[in-house]
């Protein structure tokens, strides 16, 4: 008997709606290659009435009027909503991308810190009084909402990468329009229905989904978009760029990367090994922060590799449902055959696998073994192409200058990871090395309380932290005259 299929549907000004010419497209469970549920295919006509909706609900409805305390008390219902739901928003995101149940448990859970972080900080960022260099003129900042916030998300990680979006946006003041990814846009929706039972008012947050075209360009190139927060890949983030200049919106951008992960010879090898398997193969590699990039001191590089090699091989492959299971499948059969090309590439290119490569043969699905493969290299096409997936590319290195400039040696920026005893190296080391993100002894931690975000082809602009507030709000400036003395006509002369 064939599996139910769920229908499912967009939130838009607080309603549950089917695309307005019905189209749908269809949502693959990726552990078992079965279709699970239907998802609308939004037109141009449902985006316009979802950003009207958003603007509306900004500039006329109650969430309009709410002070900054108010709208913390929304956000902080919202957190607590997400976190006594994360065993329902973890099962569905499991079933849509094949991220394992017991991470993506976690994360809802924890990623209600980031509603709560901003709940707390909505009324705690404000402007200034200005010490103007005129006489009788009292000049102050206010801030105000940039407008409607137009987000786009990945399926990875996208419970993450949409509360650091709708969380300071809403705590600025604005309405949001998410679009939620084609590949697995069931999570959002189930977060929806919980923005709704924390009684955000209508069209506050609104939930579209579809493909790049139409909906995507009609919601990043809409004239009442203010705000673009795009995480994806670089080719879909140049045509955020364009779409942007019908509207002249702000953009931020978070473009995925292809991390260095650096080991020294003095670092504490079980917990670097234990750092690098975690901050690679976690979610399949499926990560934009993935140390994907092992560059081991020479000296401990054979040792470093045999203890990898042997806990790599203990890694089990299964049903991300089930609580044992280590590692799930990819997400879409591209991200399949993309690895497997691009591993036979390196292999051709003289590098040499030194565990993995290959699908299991005894699981179905989209699954793809842990890998490591050790490049001799650093023109090897895969040292520098991010593959979103559980491989990882090693070299060998022999000073400090040297790791750098291979580290530095790439058309990314987002993150870095650094293990080292030496606290004068690692503070050498993580100044000098071109990342967002630099974590030194540690991998893959986030919190709200820290901006994230990267440079060179890993995008600008940064999420989290209270800056992300600045960024989702303006200053105005407002010139106030003390005097009572009438101000003088300019065309008389005095």
């Amino acid at each position: 008997m064939a599996a139910e299929i769920a229908t499912q549907h967009m939130l838009i000004n607080g309603e549950w709606v089917a695309a307005s010419d019905g189209a749908f497209f269809e949502s693959v469970d990726p552990s078992s290659g079965e279709v699970w549920a239907q998802v609308p295919e939004a037109t141009e006509a449902d985006v316009d009435r979802a950003v009207r909706a958003a603007h509306t609900a900004m500039t006329e409805g109650p969430w309009a009027g709410l002070t900054p305390t108010e709208r913390g008390r929304a956000l902080r219902r919202l957190g607590d909503l997400m976190a006594e739901n994360s065993e329902e928003l973890g099962r569905v995101e499991t079933r849509d991308t094949g991220k394992l149940f017991k991470e993506t448990r976690w994360q809802s859970t924890y990623i209600a810190e980031y509603f709560q972080f901003f709940a707390g900080a909505a009324d705690k960022v404000g402007g200034e009084t200005l010490p103007i260099d005129k006489p009788d003129l009292f000049v102050f900042t206010e801030r105000e909402p940039v407008g409607v916030v137009a987000a786009v998300v990945p399926w990875n990680s996208q419970m993450f990468l949409s509360a650091t979006k709708i969380a300071p946006a809403l705590a600025a003041g604005n309405a949001i329009v998410l679009k939620a990814s084609e590949h697995a846009s069931a999570p959002l929706l189930a977060f929806g229905r919980l923005a709704a039972e924390a009684g955000l008012p209508d069209g506050v947050i609104n939930i579209i989904t579809g493909h790049g075209e139409p909906c995507g360009r009609a919601l990043t190139s809409h004239p009442l978009v203010a705000k673009i927060a795009f995480t994806g890949g670089p080719a879909s983030a140049q045509h955020v760029i364009h779409n942007s200049a019908a509207n002249f919106a702000q953009v931020s951008l978070e473009l995925g990367g292809k991390s260095p992960f650096i080991v020294f010879d003095d670092a504490d090898i079980a917990s670097a090994v234990n750092g690098s398997i975690a901050g690679i193969f976690a979610a399949s590699g499926q990560s934009c922060v993935a140390g994907s990039r092992l560059y081991l001191h020479e000296d401990i590089a054979e040792e470093f590799l045999e203890r990898m090699t042997e806990l790599v091989g203990k890694i089990r492959l299964g049903d991300p449902q089930d609580d044992d299971t280590d590692m799930g499948p990819l997400c879409t059969p591209g991200q399949l055959a993309h690895i497997q090309e691009q591993v036979a590439l390196a292999e051709q290119e003289g590098a040499t696998i030194v565990a993995g490569g290959a699908q299991p043969a005894e699981l179905g699905g989209l699954y793809f073994q842990p890998t490591i493969i050790d490049c001799p290299r650093q023109d090897l096409t895969i040292v520098d192409t991010e593959l979103f997936g559980p491989v990882l590319s090693v070299q060998r290195f022999r000073t400090e200058d040297e790791v750098v400039g291979l580290a530095n040696d790439t058309k990314h920026g987002l993150a870095a990871g650094i293990f080292t005893r030496d606290s004068a190296r690692s503070l050498r080391m993580a100044k000098r090395v071109r990342a967002g993100i630099v974590w030194v002894n540690t991998y893959r931690v986030i919190s709200p309380i820290a901006a994230f975000g990267g440079m060179k082809n890993s995008g600008y602009g940064r999420e989290a932290g209270l800056q992300a507030l600045y960024d989702y709000s303006r200053p105005k400036t407002v010139w106030m005259n003390m005097s009572d003395v009438p101000l003088a006509s300019p065309f008389v002369p005095r």
